[in-house]
């Protein structure tokens, strides 16, 4: 059964000096789009900052209106995240629903987070930005029957008429029980590393092609490439955590892992939604971060990613830059440079590059052996054939001599039964 698609318009306040404004719009309509949401309409206004009352004009309120009647829309959007007291003036002049980008976010993950600890971290967002608003909420709330954006969900969206205390109350709660499921997943993580496999995350702002290079190395190393993940040209197309093993033709193996993409002007309580994904990322071997080249404001957007991972603590990992879209650019392509590859996932250039240096970082364990293997151990050949790269291979009197390249932790498990000359 589908949920009612709304219809909206999107309403932004363009500050002076404020250079990524049509960006942040356009940002605003993909968010408004991964939500489900129709725009009918849209209206700009410029100004110092944003009204404090209404957050705009008393003239763009009246149009704000004239556009709701015409459009038959029934929520108003805004680019910018509202105080308490904006939320309840706008309703009140508008008499419809007015939430903000943060809501839509939210919303996001709401609809998509699948494990109980992304569930009760989004609640845990959602619960600490309705808070200081529940004044300005609660006209909304009787019309939506719950929730500060469009959807009913959770116990502690439906119970926001109780009194301040009670909501506390309930994220103090949620809270413990995200700790013990923490708990939990970290000693899943131990058993996890004892495989001795290492870990690559994609990270990067969203929708900068992280999920689009993760499925160009399933294609190139897995002929069947049934593994792929999700892809689709909208914010947070991406949410849950995808893990694939990518096999290389030398038998050195990695986990290559695609995580949720960051935003701009993301709150700082809403980094705990992106944490329950993003856990992964801490126990990274190397992080490849993915950047949109084309993009205009580019270092703006990989300040943002490194912010978030260093609010993750993992601004202490590895990284390699991964400059994607450069088709879209004039600058040369591929082409490796220090740490960064200059790279078109969508024209698959630059792949073997960036598989260059992500392997001078997460292979450097790998050493070459010369081993003896006495014939009654002949099942020591399927061992090393699965878990080594063999690049000779003689029948000696002896046994069977092989040179193979392998990680020491490979080779240990088995030393007592080969010998090494």
């Amino acid at each position: 059964m589908h949920e009612k698609k709304y219809k909206a318009i999107l309403v932004g306040v363009e500050k002076q000096h404020q250079h990524d404004f049509e960006y942040a719009m356009e940002e605003l309509r993909n968010l408004a789009e991964a939500c489900h949401i129709e725009v009918a309409g849209e209206l700009h206004q410029k100004a110092e900052q944003a009204h404090r009352a209404h957050y705009v004009g008393s003239g763009k309120v009246e149009e704000i209106t004239a556009l709701l009647n015409a459009t038959e829309a029934e929520v108003v959007i805004c680019n910018d995240e509202l105080s308490p007291s904006q939320i309840r003036n706008l309703e009140a002049a508008l008499a419809c629903t007015v939430i903000d980008r943060t809501v839509l976010i939210l919303d996001i993950f709401a609809e998509r987070a699948q494990t109980r600890e992304a569930q009760l971290q989004v609640e845990v967002a959602r619960l600490q930005y309705m808070l200081p608003r529940l004044v300005g909420l609660r006209a909304s709330l009787s019309r939506q029957g719950g929730g500060a954006g469009l959807r009913n969900r959770g116990a502690g969206e439906t119970k926001l008429e109780l009194d301040r205390r009670r909501i506390e109350d309930r994220i103090a709660m949620l809270q413990q029980d995200l700790e013990k499921l923490v708990a939990v997943r970290q000693v899943q993580r131990k058993q996890r590393r004892k495989n001795e496999m290492p870990v690559v995350c994609l990270v990067g702002y969203t929708n900068t092609g992280k999920s689009s290079l993760m499925n160009a190395f399933i294609e190139k190393f897995d002929d069947a490439a049934t593994k792929q993940v999700f892809v689709k040209d909208m914010l947070f197309a991406t949410l849950e955590t995808s893990v694939r093993r990518i096999e290389l033709p030398d038998k050195k193996n990695f986990l290559l892992t695609d995580t949720v993409g960051f935003v701009s002007r993301l709150p700082h309580h809403l980094i705990k939604a992106f944490r329950s994904t993003l856990e992964e990322v801490t126990e990274a071997d190397l992080l490849v971060h993915v950047v949109d080249y084309s993009h205009q404001n580019y270092e703006q957007l990989i300040s943002v990613t490194e912010q978030t991972l260093n609010e993750l603590d993992a601004g202490q990992i590895p990284v390699i830059y991964a400059f994607n879209k450069c088709d879209l650019t004039d600058k040369p392509y591929p082409r490796i440079q220090d740490s960064t590859v200059y790279m078109s996932v969508h024209e698959q250039a630059g792949l073997d590059e960036l598989l260059q240096l992500i392997s001078e970082q997460i292979f450097k364990d790998y050493k070459t052996y010369d081993l003896l293997i006495p014939y009654e151990q002949g099942k020591l050949i399927a061992y090393f054939n699965e878990n080594a790269n063999i690049l000779q291979t003689n029948y000696e009197e002896n046994g069977t001599r092989l040179l193979v390249e392998c990680q020491t932790a490979y080779l240990e498990r088995v030393r007592e039964n080969v010998t090494i000359l």
